[in-house]
C-alpha cells in the first residue's frame, strides 16, 4: 500500500505540473491573440484617422475656393472643424503670402526676424549675411557672410548652394543656424510665396509677423488673436503697431494646410501639406509641394 500511495502521489504531482504547463501555454496563446487583435485594431484606427485627415485636407481646398465671401474659409491659420463620418477633423490653412520667403527677403528683414527671436545683434547680422550668401549665385563673401572657405574652416562638409532654397528645412545647412532657432521660426518661413520678402499681415502667423519693423511678440500674438476673432471675410479694419493698415489682397494660390482627425475613441492622425491650386494632368485640382504624415496617437 505504501508503494501504491507513493506512485499515486508522483502521478498526482505530474498531473498538476501538466495542468500548470497547459494553463501557462493557453494563457500565453490567449495573450498573443489579444495583442495581435489590439495591434490590428490600432492599425485600422490609425488608417481611418489618417484617411479622415486627408479628407479634411481635400475638403479644405474646396472651401478655400468657395465663391461666396460669407462661407469661404479665411487662410490665416484659424481652426475650422468638420465632421467626416465618425471623425472630428480640425483644419488650419495659412496663405503662404503670410510667411517670410527666405529666398527673396532682404538683409534687414532677416536681421529683424533673428533679433525678434532673441538672437544677439552680432549673431543676427552674421546669420542674415550667411543666408544671403547661400542663395546668391556668386562666390564673393559679403560682409559678415560665409562662402565655401568659411564652411570648410568651420568643419562643414557642404558649402553654400549658390541658389535659392528648395525647401525651408534646407536652411539648417547655413553656417551658424542652430536647430532650436529654426524650430521657433519655421512656422513663419516659406520658399513658395509669390509675393515679396515681407509677410502679408492679413494671413501671417505670429512667427512671420516678427519680421516686421517695430513688432514685438506680445503685439504679434494680440494682432493674430484679434484678426482670427473676425467672422469670415469681413473687412479687417486692423492696423499694425506702426499704423500700417492691413489689407487682404485677393485670393492666393499656395497654402499650408494642417488637418487633424480624431476618432470617437481618441485615436488621431494628422497630415500637413503645402499645396498650390491648379489642376494637373491627373485631374487633381492642386499640386502637392510638401507632404508630412505619421503623427498618429
Amino acid at each position: 500500500m505504501n508503494a501504491r500511495e507513493r506512485q499515486s502521489g508522483v502521478a498526482l504531482v505530474m498531473v498538476l505540473w501538466l495542468l500548470l504547463l497547459i494553463t501557462i501555454s493557453t494563457s500565453a496563446y490567449t495573450l498573443m491573440a489579444r495583442m495581435d487583435q489590439l495591434e490590428a485594431h490600432t492599425v485600422l484606427w490609425g488608417t481611418q484617422a489618417r484617411l479622415a485627415a486627408e479628407a479634411g485636407l481635400n475638403l479644405s481646398v474646396m472651401l478655400l475656393r468657395d465663391p461666396e465671401d460669407d462661407s469661404r474659409w479665411v487662410p490665416d491659420g484659424r481652426p475650422y472643424q468638420l465632421q467626416y463620418e465618425d471623425a472630428v477633423v480640425e483644419v488650419r490653412a495659412t496663405d503662404e503670402r503670410g510667411k517670410v520667403n527666405i529666398n527673396v527677403a532682404d538683409e534687414q528683414t532677416l536681421q529683424q526676424l533673428f533679433l525678434a527671436n532673441e538672437v544677439e545683434e552680432e549673431q543676427a547680422v552674421k546669420l542674415a549675411a550667411a543666408l544671403l550668401d547661400w542663395i546668391d549665385e556668386d562666390k564673393l563673401v559679403r560682409p559678415n557672410g560665409a562662402e565655401e572657405e568659411e564652411y570648410v574652416s568651420a568643419g562643414y562638409q557642404v558649402g553654400p548652394a549658390n541658389r535659392g532654397f528648395i525647401m525651408v528645412e534646407e536652411s539648417l545647412q547655413v553656417i551658424g543656424l542652430p536647430w532650436e532657432l529654426f524650430q521657433k521660426m519655421e512656422p513663419g518661413l516659406t520658399v513658395w510665396s509669390d509675393g515679396g520678402g515681407l509677410p502679408n499681415p492679413a494671413y501671417a502667423p505670429v512667427e512671420a509677423l516678427l519680421a516686421l519693423p517695430d513688432m514685438t511678440l506680445e503685439d504679434a500674438v494680440e494682432f493674430v488673436e484679434e484678426r482670427q476673432s473676425r467672422v469670415g471675410n469681413e473687412d479687417l479694419s486692423l492696423s499694425l503697431p506702426n499704423g500700417q493698415v492691413v489689407v487682404a489682397s485677393g485670393q492666393g494660390v499656395t497654402y499650408s494646410i494642417v488637418s487633424k482627425a480624431t476618432l470617437p475613441n481618441g485615436v488621431w492622425d494628422q497630415v500637413e501639406a503645402t499645396i498650390r491650386l491648379g489642376g494637373n494632368k491627373d485631374g487633381i485640382p492642386f499640386t502637392i509641394l510638401r507632404w508630412q504624415e505619421g503623427f498618429h496617437h
